[in-house]
């Protein structure tokens, strides 16, 4: 494969902002997927309903009423996208976004998509990554833990070190009472 088809300019802040999380899955929507492929939505949508077949429900599925009036009020603002946005619009998993690339076969449309799929993956190594990092800070602070009660007990130690010397130097300095001798 050649490297035109391999890179492409458009930047990942551009690909990631195009990255929802919908019934707690990663997903792009068919409209943002449409503009970076370089076609019109209407024309994603055909050819994904022509191959239904390639698209199982954990590859894709279509908004809820609920979903979409809930995504159409966080990110939709100005008319002219409210009127693009009648229909519930796909949302496409990674194993989706893939998919597309079997139906959809203009340049722009591989390039894109692996463009996608390497973002995608890059996020799941982080995803992986942090994954690590949170079971090592868990493990320290279950170590901490057992290491604050051992720190704990050893400044008791030293508290009851320096009050027995305190109790100490008080007996030495006190003042003796009780029967005199006439020699002192």
């Amino acid at each position: 494969m050649s490297d035109s088809i391999q890179s492409i300019a458009i930047p990942e802040e551009v690909v990631m902002s195009k990255i929802y999380i919908i019934r707690n899955e990663k997903v792009m929507l068919d409209r943002d997927l449409a503009e970076l492929y370089g076609v019109e939505t209407k024309y994603l949508k055909r050819q994904v309903k022509r191959n239904m077949i390639r698209f199982p429900e954990d590859f894709m599925f279509e908004l809820t009423d609920r979903e979409f009036k809930d995504w159409r009020s966080q990110f939709v603002t100005t008319n002219e996208d409210k009127m693009g946005l009648r229909y519930a619009p796909y949302a496409f998993t990674e194993d989706g976004v893939a998919q597309l690339s079997t139906v959809l076969s203009s340049e722009r449309a591989i390039k894109v998509n692996i463009q996608i799929i390497r973002l995608f993956s890059k996020l799941r190594r982080l995803a992986i990554s942090h994954h690590d990092i949170i079971l090592k800070l868990e493990e320290l602070e279950k170590g901490g833990s057992e290491q604050d009660k051992k720190i704990d007990l050893i400044f008791e130690y030293i508290k009851q070190i320096e009050h027995a010397k305190h109790q100490e130097s008080d007996q030495v300095n006190r003042r003796i009472i009780g029967f005199k001798s006439q020699k002192e």
